[in-house]
């Protein structure tokens, strides 16, 4: 085999495409490209930021980390007021109900926000006195 020849099998083995007798790197899949991060805190007793702002359609990952001690993070997946009846307002990957909050592991929260609407969410891992009012709300704009 002469050498050009393995050079090409070798850039195509390797995930780089050939393009007009030129070797570029393999792109990473676009739906990657399109999550919007959000960091954010918890500590007593509250969330920050709060509110969230989203816009529909768009791919969502909460990354929570906890400055003071073990918290969680349970939102509803259909909107403030609605009768929780038919397709959810937010779609999550993970079907997990109380995410946990560790001190030292940030919580990652992902979710494609379908419906406008304003969502709360809470802690829902017992925090202290002031645990019920650990609360905040993602809004989710047309």
């Amino acid at each position: 085999m002469r050498t050009a020849t393995r050079l090409f099998a070798l850039f195509l083995a390797i995930g780089f495409p050939v393009v007009g007798g030129f070797a570029s790197p393999a792109k990473a899949p676009q739906a990657d490209q399109n999550v919007k991060v959000i960091e954010m805190t918890a500590k007593k007793y509250e969330f920050s930021p709060s509110p969230v702002r989203v816009k529909v359609g768009t791919k969502v990952q909460l990354k929570i980390t906890t400055l003071d001690r073990k918290h969680g993070f349970k939102i509803n997946p259909y909107p403030d007021g609605s009768d929780g009846k038919g397709e959810p307002g937010l779609v999550f990957t993970s079907k997990e109900d109380c995410f946990t909050i560790d001190k030292d592991a940030p919580a990652v929260v992902e979710f494609v926000a379908k419906t406008p609407g304003t969502y709360s969410f809470k802690c829902c891992v017992h925090c202290g006195l002031g645990h019920g009012g650990m609360k905040g709300q993602l809004i989710v704009e047309p």
